[in-house]
């Protein structure tokens, strides 16, 4: 069923604009009548809108462009956000549940939805399964809200006729997804936070108050202690904005940056980078305890979709965020391909902590695979939640401690040479 944008007024003579699907013009203006709206306007949206820059830029008319219909067209992109996947996802589980047909509880979710763009994209999978597509490749063409994982599960719950039950593990895989992320973010929200009130405070001393407090040490000709010389030097630093050698400078850092920048998202740069992070004191158990978790989660949730394992293991290894895992995903199913257990490749890696590769070997050997890693899943989420803890108590006062420290750096460098300055009047 197409889907129509529109534009009209209501009862009451106010402009409304929308977008809803209906067989054609002439049913979508009966449908809207009966809901009080008048349509002076309807157009059938195109599935995908086409980014404004890019059109902007093919017609050469970059000082023209329109910012309501750059703003319109951002807010119809196809795009949603994991929590609203997994709302949708379990909403639809309900419906299917009930006994709603698949198209009909696709047609209540497109009713429901009010972003434009995902609107548009759940009224294309419903034509698609009115078509007679399978659900799986309707929700492929979309890949930007449904992922390869997402589309593989759904697709195993139709062959297997368990597509609710597909898609309430589903939903919480993704819920249990999302509060994982979120507690990261939250964790590092702090400190980042802190870090720019700092800088900024500390920038402001040194560009409006340590310049007028230095001057007047210019012209006694005596020695400056070694931090006060070291303070006003950062102070001329931040505060030569205007000079050449400023910009010099800056342009320097940035093409160093770019370099590097580069580098980091180039294959070497990346596998530097995963090994590194693993190796650090906190940050390196951390990542580890995520990515087992993500790991454990999305191979128990797949396997009870009733997902292959091979197949299960070249998703599970694009989700875990880190080259040197990944590296090992791969060599465990090259591994299996040969006979051995899943289990003996994950523990030779060095890479996965024993009590890890001793449950999914005790999972394996009792054909109790898929509870054994929804255990591991568990488990790690808890030290998770314990390390973040831990990781934000401590941050909070290092924090203070580095600002406190920063501030009485800067009075203690301007007080000591004025100490010293009364000692040798008096």
């Amino acid at each position: 069923m197409p889907v129509f944008s529109y534009k009209g007024f209501d009862t009451k003579g106010k402009a409304v604009a929308g977008v809803k699907d209906a067989d054609n013009v002439k049913i979508l203006r009966a449908n809207l009548r009966r809901d009080g709206v008048l349509i002076t306007e309807a157009k059938e949206a195109a599935l995908r809108v086409a980014k404004v820059a890019g059109e902007v830029a093919a017609l050469g008319l970059v000082a023209t462009v329109n910012p309501m219909r750059a703003l319109r067209a951002w807010q119809e992109r196809e795009t949603a956000d994991k929590m609203q996947v997994a709302i949708l996802t379990r909403q639809l589980g309900v419906l299917l549940k009930a006994g709603v047909p698949l198209a009909e509880g696709l047609g209540a979710l497109v009713e429901q939805v009010q972003r434009a763009g995902l609107k548009r994209v759940l009224a294309d999978v419903r034509t698609q399964v009115n078509e007679g597509a399978a659900f799986a490749d309707a929700l492929a063409r979309h890949p930007k809200i449904f992922e390869e994982l997402f589309v593989n599960m759904v697709r195993a719950g139709e062959a297997s006729g368990t597509l609710e039950i597909v898609l309430f593990r589903l939903s919480e895989f993704l819920d249990a997804q999302n509060r994982l992320r979120n507690k990261v973010i939250s964790a590092l929200f702090y400190p980042i936070a802190m870090s720019v009130i700092g800088a900024g405070i500390l920038t402001l001393l040194m560009i409006a108050v340590v310049p007028k407090v230095t001057a007047m040490f210019a012209d006694t000709g005596r020695a400056l202690p070694w931090n006060t010389q070291l303070l006003i030097f950062v102070s001329d630093v931040i505060g030569g904005f205007g000079n050449w050698w400023w910009w010099v400078g800056l342009v320097s850092w940035a093409i160093g940056i770019v370099f590097f920048l580069r580098w980091w998202r180039s294959s070497p740069g990346r596998a530097f980078r995963d090994r590194a992070v693993l190796k650090l004191p906190v940050l390196g158990a951390l990542t580890r305890q995520i990515a087992i978790a993500r790991f454990s989660k999305t191979l128990a949730t797949m396997l009870g979709a009733g997902v292959p394992l091979l197949r299960a293991l070249d998703i599970v290894k694009s989700i875990l965020g880190n080259t040197v895992l990944t590296k090992v995903i791969e060599n465990a199913k090259e591994s299996i391909k040969e006979g051995e257990s899943i289990a003996a490749p994950l523990k030779r890696s060095g890479e996965f902590p024993p009590v890890v590769t001793h449950m999914i070997a005790v999972g394996e050997r009792s054909g109790e695979l898929e509870e054994m890693l929804k255990n591991v899943a568990e488990s790690y989420e808890l030290e998770i939640d314990v390390t973040i803890g831990r990781m934000t108590t401590l941050l909070e006062p290092l924090m203070i401690l580095f600002m406190g420290g920063s501030v009485a750096f800067v009075v203690f460098s301007i007080l000591m040479p004025i100490m010293e300055m009364n000692e040798f009047v008096n």
